[in-house]
């Protein structure tokens, strides 16, 4: 019998997420600095990079891309995961919501 080829490991494929979430106010100036304050506890340690372009946030980290906007009176996160981060899924979602959850007050 010949050599064995080298071992395929699995991946998880890309994974989206989006996540609504109702906010009283319609001028993301209000919102900014409690959401830059919850995403810093929320991901400490510089591991989700953070870029505003006018009133839209850039997320990017370890095998993520997404970004937060306000629209009609709800803060909208949506994000493309490959691995690393697809594997992280739940977590990241976890992480985002809550964030997203601060800045609402729910």
């Amino acid at each position: 019998m010949g050599r064995a080829g080298p071992a395929v490991i699995p991946s998880r494929a890309m994974a989206d997420l989006k996540i609504e979430l109702e906010v009283p106010e319609d001028n993301m100036a209000d919102v900014r600095p409690r959401l830059d304050a919850a995403l810093t506890r929320n991901f400490p340690g510089g591991m989700l990079q953070r870029r505003w372009d006018g009133d839209v946030l850039h997320l990017t980290g370890p095998g993520a891309e997404g970004s937060i906007v306000l629209e009609g009176g709800k803060l909208i996160g949506r994000a493309s995961l490959r691995p690393p981060a697809s594997l992280m899924k739940t977590m990241i979602e976890e992480k985002i919501a809550s964030a997203l959850r601060d800045v609402a007050g729910a």
